[in-house]
C-alpha cells in the first residue's frame, strides 16, 4: 500500500513538472554597452511564490562564481503586465510572492568578458556561457525550457549552440535546467565548417565547427580538417562516438585579440577561445583535443561528485585527476597519433608529466584524489591573498596526466593498453551514464587485468597515496631513457627574482629546496652568497656554477628590512629528463619498436 502510494505520489510529481513552462527571451537594445536585457516566463506552476537566483559555478569549472554581481535592474510582472513586488533576499537570489500560476520576471546582464566561464555582449559579437547568463527558479530545475533570442536587426548573425533547434533560428529549446546551463551559446559572423563520422551504432553524427576569427576561408578549411582528424582518431580509444544529442557535436571557437582564453567541456559542445590573430596553427590543436575527449570522459564517464552539479555552490570532487588528468594525458597522445606531434615534442611532455610526479612539492604531500578536492578553490577561483599551493598543491591536470602515462605504460607491458581500460570504463559507466566512485574505477582495473593485487596496489600507492614512481624501465619499453637533465649540478631551487641592489624571491620557496631548508622564503632579498653580492639572477647562477652538490656555502639575505645570516647546503638539481634511445646513441631493438608503434601510432582503421 506504501509503495503504490509512494508511486502515485511520484508520478503526480513528474506530471507537475512537465506542466511547468519556462521561458527566456534574449534580446539586446544596448550591445554596444555589453548589456542584454532578459525576461524569465514562468507558467502554470501551483507555488505562490517562487525564488528565482543567479548560479554561483559553472558545469566544467569547479569554483565558486559570482555571477549575480552583473544582474540589475530586477523587476517582476504578472500575466496583464501589471508589477508584482520582488524582494532581494541576497546578493543572487529573489523572491516573488502572491502568485497565481504566472510571473515575468524581467533583468539586465552586463557581460564584458567573452570566454568559456563567463559572458561577452558587444556590437561585434555574442558569447554566452549559460550559468553566468540565465536567473532560475528553484523547484522548477526538471521544467522544460524555451529560448528566444531577438537579434539587432543589422546583423546578419549566426547562432551556435548544443540547444535544441525551434521552429526559427532564433528559438531553441532544453529539456531542463540542467542541460540548459551546460549549454553554451555563441552569436556573431561565425563561418561554420561541417563534417561528418559514422558511429559504430551505423549512425551518421555530425560535427560543427563555428570559427569566430578574422582569418580567411582557406584558413578555415585547413584548420577544420585538423579538428576532423582529432575527432578520427579519437574515436577508435573508446571504440565508439557518443550518442550525441540531436545527432551533433559543436565546437565553438573563437581567435581573435579581443577574447579570453579559456577552453570549456560540455555534453555535446565545447568553448574554445585564444586571444590573438588567427593562422590556422598546430599550436590551438591541443586544447581541442582535449575538450573533445571530454565528450566521454567526464560528460559521459561522470563522477558520482558532480552529478547532479550544483549551480548553488562550489563542487568538491575526489576524481579530478582521473576526469581532467586522464583526459590532459589524451590531448597529447591524441596528436601524436594524428602526426601533429614529433617523437621529441612528444618526449618533452612525458618528461613535463614525470616531473610533474617525482619532481614538485605537492605531489609529494597529497595524492591526486585529494589534489582533486582543490579545484574549489584553484579552478579560476578569485582570491587576492597569497596562498601556500607551491608546497602543498599539485595540479591534478599534470598530476592525473602523470599516472595515466605510468598505467598506460604498465598494462602496456602486460599486452593491454590504457585505450582497453578506457573503453572498459566507457563501457560500464560512460555509455550507462552511471556515475562512478574512485572504487569503482579501481575495479574496472582489476577485471580487465584479471589482476586485483595489482589494482588494489596501483590505487592505493598512486592514487590514494603519493608513493614515487620509478618510470625508467616503463619508457625504456618504448626505446627511450629516463635519466637526470642536469647530473652533478648545483641547485638552490627554481625561483623567480626581481633584480635590483638585491635579489628578491618572487614566490613561496618549497619545502624540499635549499633556499626554503635556509630560512628564506618569498620577499626576502638575497643581498651576498659565499661572500659575493648578488644583485641578478646571472650573479647567482655564475656562483652555483663555482659549487657541487653538498657544498654549504653562507647566505646573506634581509627579511623586512631586517639583515640575517643563513647556511646553504646545495643539492643536486633534480630535473628529469626523457628522451629516445635515437636521441642518445642507444639501440632500439625490434621489440622497443614494436611497443613504440602500438603505443604512438595512429589507430585510424
Amino acid at each position: 500500500m506504501n509503495k503504490i502510494i509512494i508511486t502515485g505520489a511520484l508520478c503526480l510529481f513528474n506530471l507537475l513538472a512537465v506542466a511547468q513552462k519556462v521561458a527566456y527571451k534574449v534580446s539586446f537594445p544596448n550591445v554596444v554597452h555589453h548589456e542584454a536585457q532578459i525576461a524569465l516566463e514562468v507558467s502554470d506552476f501551483s507555488q505562490k511564490e517562487l525564488i528565482a537566483r543567479m548560479s554561483r559555478s559553472s558545469p566544467g569549472r569547479y569554483a565558486t562564481h559570482e555571477y549575480g554581481k552583473n544582474v540589475y535592474d530586477v523587476k517582476a510582472f504578472d500575466k496583464s503586465g501589471k508589477p508584482v513586488a520582488i524582494t532581494r533576499l541576497d546578493g543572487d537570489v529573489y523572491k516573488v510572492s502572491n502568485l497565481t500560476g504566472y510571473v515575468k520576471i524581467q533583468y539586465t546582464l552586463y557581460a564584458n568578458h567573452p570566454d568559456g566561464t563567463y559572458a561577452g555582449i558587444d556590437d561585434t559579437s555574442i558569447m554566452l556561457n549559460a550559468p553566468a547568463t540565465f536567473m532560475w527558479v528553484k523547484g522548477l530545475e526538471k521544467a522544460p525550457i524555451d529560448v528566444q533570442f531577438n537579434l539587432p536587426t543589422a546583423k546578419k548573425w549566426k547562432i551556435a549552440t548544443q540547444l535544441k533547434p525551434g521552429a526559427t533560428a532564433n528559438e531553441f529549446s532544453a529539456p531542463d535546467l540542467q542541460y540548459l546551463m551546460d549549454s553554451p551559446i555563441k552569436i556573431g559572423d561565425l563561418n561554420i565548417k561541417k563534417w561528418t563520422l559514422a558511429g559504430k551504432d551505423k549512425k551518421d553524427y555530425n560535427f560543427d565547427l563555428a570559427l569566430e576569427t578574422e582569418g580567411s576561408d582557406s584558413l578555415a578549411n585547413i584548420f577544420a580538417k585538423k579538428i576532423e582528424r582529432i575527432t578520427q582518431e579519437t574515436q577508435p580509444i573508446f571504440g565508439e562516438l557518443p550518442a550525441f544529442d540531436y545527432g551533433k557535436y559543436t565546437f565553438i571557437a573563437s581567435f581573435n585579440p579581443y577574447v579570453k582564453g579559456d577552453g570549456m567541456e560540455h555534453r555535446n559542445s565545447t568553448v574554445i577561445s585564444r586571444a590573438g590573430n588567427f593562422d590556422a596553427g598546430d599550436n590551438l590543436l591541443n586544447v581541442f583535443a582535449h575538450e573533445f575527449f571530454h565528450a566521454w570522459n567526464v560528460e559521459r564517464i561522470r563522477p558520482q561528485s558532480l552529478e547532479p552539479f550544483n549551480y548553488e555552490k562550489s563542487n568538491m570532487s575526489h576524481e579530478l585527476w582521473f576526469a581532467e588528468g586522464f583526459t590532459q594525458y589524451y590531448g597529447g597522445l591524441i596528436l601524436k597519433r594524428a602526426g601533429f606531434n614529433s617523437l621529441p615534442s612528444f618526449c618533452q611532455m612525458v618528461s613535463s608529466l614525470v616531473n610533474t610526479k617525482e619532481n614538485t612539492a605537492g605531489a609529494k604531500r597529497v595524492s591526486p584524489a585529494q589534489a582533486s578536492n582543490q579545484a574549489i578553490f584553484v579552478d579560476a577561483g578569485v582570491a587576492v591573498d597569497k596562498t601556500n599551493y607551491v608546497n602543498i598543491y599539485t595540479s591534478y591536470y599534470p598530476y592525473g596526466a602523470a599516472i595515466a602515462l605510468a598505467l598506460d605504460l604498465e598494462l602496456r607491458a602486460r599486452k593491454l593498453s590504457l585505450d582497453d581500460y578506457m573503453a572498459a570504463v566507457w563501457l560500464k559507466y560512460g555509455k550507462t551514464e552511471k556515475p562512478y566512485v574512485i572504487a569503482d574505477l579501481e575495479k574496472v582495473l582489476a577485471e580487465l587485468t584479471k589482476d586485483e593485487k595489482f589494482a588494489t596496489s596501483f590505487f592505493k600507492n598512486y592514487v590514494n597515496g603519493t608513493k614515487s614512481l620509478d618510470y625508467g624501465p616503463l619508457v625504456q619499453k618504448a626505446g627511450m631513457t629516463l635519466a637526470k637533465e642536469f647530473p652533478g649540478q648545483a641547485w638552490l631551487g627554481d625561483y623567480q627574482y626581481e633584480n635590483g641592489k638585491s635579489l628578491r624571491i618572487l614566490s613561496n620557496t618549497r619545502f624540499d629546496t635549499p633556499l626554503y631548508k635556509a630560512g628564506l622564503d618569498v620577499d626576502d632579498h638575497i643581498v651576498g652568497i659565499d661572500g659575493q653580492s648578488v644583485t641578478s639572477k646571472s650573479d647567482l647562477d655564475k656562483i652555483l656554477a663555482s659549487h657541487k652538490p653538498g657544498d654549504q656555502i653562507n647566505i646573506e639575505y634581509s627579511h623586512r628590512g631586517v639583515s640575517k645570516p643563513g647556511v646553504l647546503v646545495l643539492e643536486e638539481n633534480p630535473r628529469l629528463v626523457v628522451k629516445t634511445n635515437e636521441e642518445l646513441g642507444l639501440p632500439v631493438t625490434e621489440e622497443m619498436k614494436k611497443f613504440r608503434s602500438g603505443w604512438l601510432d595512429s589507430k585510424i582503421q
